[in-house]
């Protein structure tokens, strides 16, 4: 991970698309099985689309029929980090953000494949995909 990335809201405002501004600063959820990414079967790097940080890899991506791209671990450990989510109204979870600019990508759960038991659960609309060939 690099330094961290802090912009005020109206920067990321210019920066961001509405739909993906409204899910990475403001923390809300894309519709499931709408996002680019949910299907996707290409090989690369799931990156930050605020920052650019590298967050999953597609060799770590799985179907896990939520209709949201599904990851078993990111690219490091150092690249997210995890917050409670107590929203009004939910059961806890856990909340996944970027390291680096602290966007909000999803939420993590522990019904995930091996190795790890975890889903990464994230919004299409919060990541870059750099295919293989692009890097």
């Amino acid at each position: 991970m690099t330094n961290k990335v802090s912009k005020t809201e109206e920067e990321w405002k210019k920066l961001l698309t509405p739909e993906q501004f409204t899910v990475c600063r403001t923390k809300g959820t894309e519709m499931p099985f709408s996002g680019e990414y949910w299907d996707c079967k290409e090989e690369g790097i799931y990156q930050c689309v605020c920052c650019g940080n590298d967050l999953f890899s597609s060799g770590t991506k799985y179907d896990s029929g939520t209709g949201w791209p599904s990851f078993w671990e990111p690219v490091s450990e150092q690249n997210v980090k995890t917050e409670v989510d107590n929203n009004l109204f939910r059961t806890p979870r856990t909340e996944v953000l970027c390291s680096r600019c602290n966007a909000h990508l999803g939420h993590v759960f522990n019904d995930g494949p091996p190795p790890t038991n975890e889903r990464y659960c994230i919004n299409s609309v919060s990541l870059n995909l750099v295919r293989k060939e692009e890097r």
